[in-house]
């Protein structure tokens, strides 16, 4: 039996629900806010430090509020970087002059909600990617008890240090900054790997499973890998689209799809030819067709729906099989 036929039975069970959609909106608010917090601390600390001051100019003799001020100004830290001193100094002045010492004896609220509004931007940037970072955080803590319940000891790869970490009785939350799993099957050794640029297709892949340990993979010390080692080594690559949002559901897919055929046609080229397989929150009827269809056909090796959680567990358990 093919092993997507363990958790779907027709196009029905692959369609996102109502439930689900409303679920992770929910799940998205939670995370804004959460991501929040650190920029809410930061203005309320601005606004005591402000409070000491009893006119706009008399700011710029506070010492330890420089980067608030220049957040209230508008600038980025991404901007702070290409800045000189003077350039910094200027868009201070402005912002006192134009901004602060018009708003007279509310000018510590006004500096508070434009130090917010650059900081909003700062979120809403990071928020673009929350969908992709939770849908990485629900499929990683399934396959970690995939492979625990199994009594497979495993190793993850750090995001930041790169550093693999041998697997601990306490495993809680590291799949907020996990970039990769290995561990040692019956079969073989097994390294999954989380967006990695794959030479031989030339752009990112969301998920690659690999018959090599870390240390014989060179994306153990950089987002590359290197063109010889990929053919030969490569068991799976799949993509991952978190997006909720209905209404971009067919643009996840369509960007899904155009990934995974070129993931096809790169190793036709070579004469391999890896599993490839797409997990996704928001799946629209037509687009289940679409999925359903390259399953039937063999296109796709596998595909589930991250709000079913028993579709989550089967793929998980197959991932670690291969």
């Amino acid at each position: 039996m093919c092993s997507y036929r363990n958790h779907l039975q027709s196009i029905d069970d692959l369609i996102t629900t109502y439930e689900a959609i409303r679920t992770g909106f929910v799940a998205l608010a939670l995370e804004k806010n959460r991501r929040a917090t650190p920029f809410v601390a930061e203005a309320r600390a601005l606004k005591e430090a402000a409070a000491q001051a009893e006119s706009p100019v008399e700011l710029l003799k506070i010492k330890g509020i420089e980067m608030g001020l220049l957040t209230a100004a508008g600038l980025s830290d991404k901007s702070l970087a290409h800045l000189m001193s003077e350039d910094k100094v200027e868009a201070i002045n402005g912002l006192i002059k134009n901004f602060l010492e018009p708003a007279g004896a509310n000018f510590p609220e006004e500096l508070v909600f434009r130090f917010l509004l650059t900081r909003g931007d700062t979120l809403g940037g990071s928020m673009r990617n929350v969908g992709g970072a939770l849908a990485q955080r629900k499929l990683t803590r399934a396959i970690l008890s995939t492979l625990t319940i199994a009594g497979t000891r495993y190793h993850w790869q750090h995001s930041k240090s790169k550093k693999w970490i041998a697997m601990t009785n306490n495993d809680s939350e590291i799949e907020l900054s996990l970039r990769g799993i290995s561990w040692e099957s019956e079969i073989g050794n097994r390294t999954l790997i989380y967006n990695l640029t794959v030479p031989l297709v030339r752009s990112n892949v969301d998920l690659c499973l690999f018959n090599l340990a870390p240390a014989e993979l060179a994306a153990n010390k950089s987002s590359a890998i290197e063109p010889s080692v990929v053919a030969p080594y490569v068991i799976a690559l799949g993509e991952l689209k978190g997006g909720i949002d209905p209404a971009g559901a067919d643009e996840h897919w369509k960007t899904a799809q155009a990934a995974l055929n070129r993931i096809r046609e790169a190793f036709s080229t070579v004469g391999h030819s890896p599993l490839t397989f797409f997990v996704g929150s928001a799946i629209a009827r037509r687009m289940a067709g679409e999925i359903w269809n390259q399953l039937e056909n063999g296109t796709l090796s596998n595909a589930a729906n991250l709000n079913q959680e028993n579709q989550v567990a089967s793929i998980s358990r197959w991932l670690c099989s291969l």
